[in-house]
């Protein structure tokens, strides 16, 4: 089958047969035409004459790029290309799959980077009024962004919620009282609590902020809007979040995926259950969620370290 034919196809059953997400179906899109542009440089144009020597060149030439791309990055396209060639034997498409043997690159060890109570707060704080606030300082009008950023972040914090989720909500998700659904990656729904602090910030919202940028643009049934009252994006979120870290004057690198890391960290360290963390993250296995075991452990080392009297 030509590549591009078979690559089509492949982006099809991903999108329609397994569900996923529309942005994981650009990455697997965007890491396949490097794919076919490197084959397409050795005259290779069908699937049939793509052999395990090919696929393992093709690794080796990524790998070797200077300056090198991140590890994270080889290993994701590596995936797309495996996946690729798996559908296409499991197909019968191809007789057999000539990426079997390819071993993907190790990934560091990292530990995610998670905020203290103190500093969510700060940000929290710097984004936005607290609900039921009207006067900023200097008794000015709060900007309508201003209440709608503190929602936004109340929300990603209370509910470790991933940024595309929660852009991604309608208006009616958040009538269901002190419960939130999502969805997930796989258009998987899951069920999350609300916070009594993010439900009042959300409903001030909803009640002075979202109907005036309604009224701006289109109609839409998503939550949260930008200024001009179309549905907010991913970048525009990350800018707001970087902003008000920038007011909070919080030094750590701090993006939407910083707050859902705290969640997770804060919850385990007042005591939840890894499975009910697990589950209100939408993690499909409990090991990815085990990482975050490691950071509590750092924590209690660093607080024995300094208050045991033998501790050293």
């Amino acid at each position: 089958m030509k590549l591009d034919r078979a690559v089509d196809a492949y982006l099809r059953h991903i999108s329609i047969e397994r569900g996923l997400s529309e942005n994981t179906a650009a990455a697997y899109a965007r890491d396949l035409a490097v794919y076919l542009n490197w084959l397409a440089s050795e005259d290779i144009d069908d699937s049939s004459a793509v052999t395990p020597e090919v696929v393992a060149r093709f690794a080796a030439t990524r790998a070797s790029i200077d300056p090198p791309i991140a590890a994270s990055s080889l290993a994701r396209l590596q995936s797309s290309v495996r996946g690729l060639h798996r559908y296409l034997a499991r197909e019968g498409i191809e007789p057999t799959d000539p990426s079997d043997r390819l071993k993907p690159p190790k990934l560091p060890k990292t530990l995610p980077k998670a905020l203290t109570i103190e500093q969510v707060e700060s940000l929290l704080d710097a984004a936005g009024p607290a609900p039921f606030t009207d006067k900023g300082e200097g008794g000015l009008a709060v900007e309508l962004t201003a209440i709608r950023d503190r929602a936004l972040l109340e929300m990603l914090y209370a509910t470790g919620a991933r940024v595309s989720e929660i852009i991604q909500l309608d208006v009616d998700d958040v009538s269901h009282g002190d419960v939130l659904r999502v969805r997930g990656k796989g258009s998987k729904e899951r069920i999350v609590p609300i916070g009594s602090y993010a439900r009042a910030a959300v409903d001030a919202y909803l009640t002075r902020v979202r109907p005036e940028l309604s009224r701006r643009g289109r109609a839409t049934p998503k939550l949260f809007l930008g200024a001009r009252g179309a549905p907010l994006s991913r970048q525009s979120t990350w800018l707001l979040i970087q902003s008000a870290a920038e007011r909070a004057q919080l030094t750590a690198h701090v993006s939407p995926h910083t707050l859902r890391h705290s969640f997770a960290t804060h919850l385990l360290q007042g005591g939840a259950d890894v499975r009910v963390v697990q589950e209100l993250l939408g993690h499909a296995s409990v090991a990815t969620t085990q990482i975050y075991t490691h950071v509590s452990v750092d924590a209690l080392r660093d607080v024995y370290a300094t208050a045991h009297p033998r501790a050293r």
